[in-house]
This record gives C-alpha cells, sequence and structure tokens, in this order.
C-alpha cells in the first residue's frame, strides 16, 4: 500500500465521520462532531495497520483486527448508555458510533462507494427518523 492509498482510505474514514459526527451535533445529541470523528478514523487506523502488517506477512489475518474493532467500540457505546428510572438514554448515540467504527473499517479497505453510500444512510436515518420516533415516544 502506498502512502498515498494510505492517506486517502484514512481521509475518506475521517470524511465520514465528520458527515455522521456533524448531523449528531447538530441535533445536540451526546456523541457529536469529534467522538464520531475519532471512532470512524481510529477504526480505519486499525484496519490500515492491520493491511500493513499483512504486506509484510502473508499469515496475518486482516479480520481478526476488524473483529477487535467491533468489540472494542462496543464497551464504547456502552459508556454512553445510561438509565434515569424507567428511561434509557444514549442507546442512538451508541448505535452510532458502532456505525461510525464500521464505516471506518469499510472506507479502511478502500470501498470508498459503499462508505458513502453506508454515511449517507447513517445520517438519514439519524435526520429524517427522529420526527417518527419523537411521535411514537408521545403515544406511550
Amino acid at each position: 500500500m502506498t502512502i498515498t492509498d494510505f492517506t486517502t482510505r484514512l481521509i475518506v474514514a475521517l470524511l465520514a465521520g465528520l458527515a455522521i459526527g456533524f448531523e449528531r451535533q447538530w441535533h445536540h445529541k451526546t456523541a457529536g462532531l469529534k467522538t464520531n470523528m475519532l471512532v470512524a478514523t481510529g477504526a480505519a487506523i486499525f484496519v490500515l495497520l492491520s493491511f500493513l502488517m499483512k504486506a509484510d506477512e502473508s499469515t496475518i489475518d486482516v479480520s481478526r483486527i476488524i473483529a477487535q474493532v467491533v468489540t472494542g467500540v462496543g464497551f464504547l457505546g456502552a459508556g454512553i448508555i445510561f438509565r434515569e428510572g424507567t428511561d434509557v438514554h444514549g442507546l442512538g448515540s451508541a448505535a452510532t458510533i458502532w456505525c461510525s467504527a464500521a464505516i471506518g473499517c469499510i472506507a479502511a479497505s478502500g470501498f470508498f462507494m459503499e462508505t458513502l453510500i453506508c454515511t449517507a444512510l447513517i445520517v438519514l436515518i439519524n435526520s429524517f427518523l427522529q420526527p417518527l420516533d419523537n411521535w411514537l415516544k408521545k403515544r406511550k
């Protein structure tokens, strides 16, 4: 992998995290701009590291690092979720962070169009399903 390819993949992950984080920040959610950018970029760094290590030794399984990213980000998301009486807060932010990590992984793998599609879907879900979510909550 060339340094240009490495940098391009990293920047694509960062920009995808920026788009998701901007939407979260715009809606005043717990995990916003910086968090989603760092999660997407960090996940991309781990995946890129596995590609770099694979170039040196052919017995390395790239998917093992991706699996560990999924697990590690799960713990990060758990720290965002909290309960207040019967209400639970932060589930949407935790799920968004988990998706940001997945997007970082896919961007680092070089699937740029897929990264764009996934990023757009996450932003759409978080933006346009909020009114429906609010309506459903009011029905209690």
